[in-house]
Order: C-alpha cells, then structure tokens, then sequence
C-alpha cells in the first residue's frame, strides 16, 4: 500500500464516527461531520476537533493498533487550548477488524466526574 495509507484509514474512521454519531444520537439527521483537514498532514497541530458538530465535546479519532494513550489526550488537550473551547476533550479509538460500537472513549478522571454529574442530575429529573 502507499504511504498515505495510514491517513486515508484515519480520514475514514472519522467518517465511519460521524455517521454513528448520526445514527446513535441525532436520529439519522446528517449532522455531525468528519472536519476538512482534520489530519495531521498538512495543518498539523491546526487546534481543530477531528468532528465538526458533537456539542459540549472535542473528538480525537484515533485508528491504530499501537494506541498512545498519554499522547493523544496532549494532543486534544493542546487543541483545545489553541481554539479555545470548553469543550471536553475525548479521545475515540479503534483497532483494525473492530466495530464502530467497540470503540474506546477515553478521557481523565476529572472530565468523566463532570461529565458523570451531569448524568446524575438529568436522572433525578426524570423520575
């Protein structure tokens, strides 16, 4: 294969993400997106969310077999802080031969506690 290989996979794992994203959370409706020049190759370190349109969160897509977990998390830390969101910063990852649905969300400790209080307060407003 050549060597644009590794990033025609990634440019599709973040289009295989935006379409579950569609799926699972708005209904079918086209609205998250894989963003333009989202890669590394030519505006690397450009601040941007690998998906366009995920409200409140800021994706990485990762597809590798050799995750570095400690790695990524910087760099969608670092993107964050260059645009300026408050969003919170997850990391999505799959291997090769693995289904969308068995993707890894992985995000620090302190974001999933906000993120887990939010879950509980929506709760105790449903019953």
């Amino acid at each position: 294969m050549s060597g644009s290989s590794p990033k025609r996979k990634g440019d599709g794992y973040e289009r295989e993400l935006a379409k579950y994203f569609n799926e699972k959370v708005f209904g079918g409706d086209d609205l998250v997106q894989r963003m333009p020049l989202s890669g590394g190759g030519a505006i690397k370190s450009s601040g941007g969310s690998d998906l366009k349109n995920t409200p409140h969160i800021y994706v990485e897509a990762k597809r590798t077999e050799k995750f570095k977990i400690h790695e990524s998390i910087k760099q969608v830390e670092e993107n964050i802080e260059t645009s300026k969101s408050d969003s919170f910063p997850v990391v999505i990852t799959r291997r090769n031969r693995e289904t969308t649905g068995n993707s890894l969300c992985v995000l620090r400790l302190d974001d999933f506690m906000e993120l887990y209080k939010i879950l509980l307060e929506s709760k105790k407003t449903d019953t």
